[in-house]
């Protein structure tokens, strides 16, 4: 009985973990840097795909928009770059890193 009880506990205490790490994932954060075309501006991909270049630890770092994103904010920055901020949930998949984008805000003064 008492191993049930523990067991029981520790399933509970794996549940919870799990719950907050996924809620931690969640959690929109605001990407300061270039605003570009993956392709054209920042040479990293084959497809143009839209993203922000950013510094992360003395390193450029680039966050590729999310599909919906990516054809809503490509035309302006597809052979240019520009000054921004992106507000959105981060990801990484297959050692790159994505943004499921909900705001982008052009800096007008640094184009």
């Amino acid at each position: 009985m008492t191993r049930l009880r523990i067991a029981a506990l520790a399933i509970v205490a794996l549940l919870f973990t799990a719950a907050f790490a996924q809620a931690a994932d969640t959690t929109p954060v605001t990407l300061s840097g270039t605003v570009g075309c993956a392709k054209c501006a920042f040479n990293v991909e084959k497809d143009c795909r839209t993203a922000i270049k950013v510094t992360e630890g003395g390193k450029d770092v680039i966050y590729l928009f999310d599909d919906v994103a990516h054809k809503k904010y490509h035309e302006p920055v597809c052979k240019t770059t520009k000054a921004g901020k992106v507000t959105g949930v981060v990801s990484e998949k297959d050692g790159k890193k994505y943004i499921t984008v909900s705001n982008v805000a052009y800096d007008e003064a640094k184009k």
